[in-house]
């Protein structure tokens, strides 16, 4: 495992399985992209009640495991011993995709994103400060600033929120978070990613035949399903798992922040919605928070 993550000049990292600090921004980068881009698959799907939150978790996470099971067979100097993975990381792989799907039946996009982050950055954070990370200075500003600016972006649509939606976005926000921690020590991001979501296999099986009564399956909503599950979600976690090792709780914490804005951004581009000045500000501020909090680890 160590021979197959190089840094850039091509030296070996033999203290960690972990990706080097040269490779570590572009596995994050893309990761988020792709997070972003499951969003606006959620969108086409559950906004336009093409697919129900059921079968639309099911798709996802079946798919994804398919995908990610491909890889993992056809990729060269593959091994089969313990990967690491485990059935908690799995039950919060799965209770974060779930819950995510049912929350936006009764939540705006706006007011759900809010939850959601809000909800992964208190577990994160508080997760890395009882377990003895003190961020610095610059990182709690940053932080404070793209929390700020991620307010102002989805203000408009915080409208007295369904109980039951806002609990179950909170609990997705919160078990995503323990997920991407539980990560952050993973031996071999491509085989724990895949037997976390091959573990998740039966419980959406479950998920699918107690919801029987109240299916809704079209092709265009099983596609978007299916895209979501094996690129956005299956190969962006393994991405997202890559980099974890080389990101501090508090980091990985506010990097999601720009999630909400790469997606607002994909909505505009392939969804036609409209630019606003709220917009504009909003990112500039959230990603100028992000670059703030990574800047403390760069002056260490």
């Amino acid at each position: 495992m160590i021979s197959r993550f190089r840094a850039v000049d091509g030296t070996v990292l033999r203290r960690s399985s972990a990706p080097g600090t040269a490779t570590t921004p572009a596995l994050t980068v893309l990761a988020l992209i792709a997070f972003a881009g499951n969003s606006l698959f959620c969108r086409l799907a559950l906004a336009e009640r093409i697919i129900d939150p059921a079968s639309y978790t099911a798709v996802r996470l079946i798919t994804g495991a398919i995908a990610l099971w491909i890889i993992v067979v056809l990729r060269p100097n593959r091994s089969f011993g313990k990967s690491g993975s485990s059935w908690i990381s799995a039950a919060m792989l799965f209770l974060y995709a779930v819950t995510f799907s049912f929350a936006y039946i009764s939540l705006s996009a706006g007011t759900g994103a809010l939850i959601l982050f809000a909800a992964v950055q208190i577990t994160m954070i508080a997760v890395g400060l009882y377990t003895g990370e003190r961020p610095g200075t610059f990182e709690w500003v940053g932080l404070l600033i793209a929390i700020a600016g991620l307010i102002y972006l989805v203000s408009p649509g915080v409208t007295a929120p369904s109980t039951a939606g806002s609990v179950l976005m909170a609990t997705a926000g919160i078990a995503w978070g323990i997920y991407s921690l539980r990560g952050r020590g993973a031996g071999d991001p491509v085989r724990v990613t895949t037997d976390n979501f091959l573990r998740t296999v039966p419980l959406a099986i479950v998920i699918v035949l107690l919801s029987l009564p109240v299916l809704t399956v079209t092709p265009r909503g099983f596609l978007w399903a299916a895209l979501s599950g094996s690129i956005t979600s299956g190969v962006g976690y393994v991405l997202w798992y890559a980099a974890l090792p080389r990101l501090t709780a508090t980091r990985a914490a506010t990097l999601q922040l720009a999630v909400p804005v790469l997606a607002a951004i994909g909505g505009i581009t392939f969804l036609s919605e409209a630019v606003s000045l709220r917009l504009v500000i909003s990112a500039v501020v959230i990603l100028g928070g992000v670059g703030l909090a990574i800047c403390q680890k760069r002056r260490r």
